[in-house]
């Protein structure tokens, strides 16, 4: 069943100043949906004021979405952020994933919307704009838009389709259907340029991050038979290579890659400690494993931050993860 928009435009209509923010490691879909969602509030005939936050370092490989540098990292307290009269949070639903600026969130006493396609979702107190059949919040996006009665500008339509694309893998996944071709179609007739999203993307890397990624190819291993692939970045792995945490986005997908493989996992020490954990699979549902250790996300794709040891963290999610694919009476 569509959404209902009405309470979204309602909110848009009655306040002035907007602050939006997406998840920590924020990739191309929640930037993307972000920026699009703060250009056409700021263009006419809307004309609002919007401040983009994300509490986390931004991925090199998305600047040419943000060349004026518009997003900026949360720093708590927040207080640049206090006069906001609405909050809308995008690409994700849960606390966890908001980082410093859930805390900052949960303490400021405005109207705040959430749009997401993601199954795991907490109260954030807000209006529930949720649809886990879209392939990309950026359709959300595209929709509310439209429910805004709003024109689409070249540069939201880019990042648009960067949002789709990328939420996609490059229309690769089983989240692709025809409508996302339709979509895709639409956001290029409106000014996006997909030949330059794809070398900004894919064709710009740093020589960190391939060496990053020839350590992450180096470690992967089986388990279960060959039913299962995982691989790991150490903490001091950045130093070492030269590579940002922010590289190491989309290396889990080799792990799904190998022939063979129900589920793909990928342990991150992350640098203020505890181990980030990225499942995929093509078959079993993964954001059920992830909710075993506090995550989320979608059927087939989702994570974990699990607050112990690399070993430990590797221990704990191999055996789960063999529970699911050898369940006992």
């Amino acid at each position: 069943m569509p959404l209902d928009w009405s309470p979204f435009v309602e909110l848009v209509r009655r306040h002035q100043r907007f602050v939006l923010s997406t998840h920590v490691r924020p990739d191309g879909d929640g930037l993307g949906s972000m920026l699009a969602l703060a250009d056409v509030l700021e263009a006419p005939p809307l004309s609002k004021t919007v401040r983009m936050t994300v509490a986390s370092v931004l991925p090199p490989r998305y600047d040419f979405l943000d060349p004026t540098r518009r997003i900026h990292r949360f720093e708590p307290p927040g207080d640049a952020y206090r006069d906001s009269e609405a909050a809308i949070v995008l690409d994700t639903g849960t606390w966890n994933q908001l980082g410093d600026f859930g805390d900052f969130l949960r303490t400021l006493p405005v109207p705040k919307a959430v749009i997401d396609h993601h199954l795991t979702q907490d109260d954030l107190g807000a209006v529930r704009l949720v649809d886990t059949t879209a392939e990309a919040t950026g359709r959300l996006v595209f929709e509310a838009i439209a429910a805004l009665g709003s024109p689409i500008p070249r540069s939201a339509a880019h990042s648009l389709f960067v949002a789709l694309a990328m939420d996609t893998g490059w229309f690769r996944h089983n989240n692709t259907t025809p409508a996302t071709f339709t979509l895709a179609s639409e956001l290029v007739r409106a000014g996006a340029r997909p030949t330059e999203a794809y070398e900004c993307l894919f064709e710009q890397s740093t020589l960190g991050r391939l060496a990053l990624m020839g350590l992450v190819l180096s470690r992967l291993q089986l388990a279960h038979n060959g039913r299962v692939a995982y691989t790991e970045i150490r903490r001091d792995d950045y130093a070492t290579t030269g590579a940002l945490p922010q590289d190491s986005e989309d290396l889990v997908n080799y792990t799904r890659s190998l022939a063979g493989v129900d589920v793909g996992l990928f342990f991150m020490e992350q640098p203020r400690g505890g181990v980030k954990v990225s499942f995929r699979s093509r078959r079993i549902d993964v954001a059920r494993l992830a909710e075993r250790f506090g995550g989320g996300g979608h059927r087939l794709a989702s994570g974990a931050i699990l607050d112990t040891t690399l070993d430990d963290a590797r221990a704990r999610v191999l055996a789960a993860v063999a529970e699911v694919l050898d369940p006992t009476p």
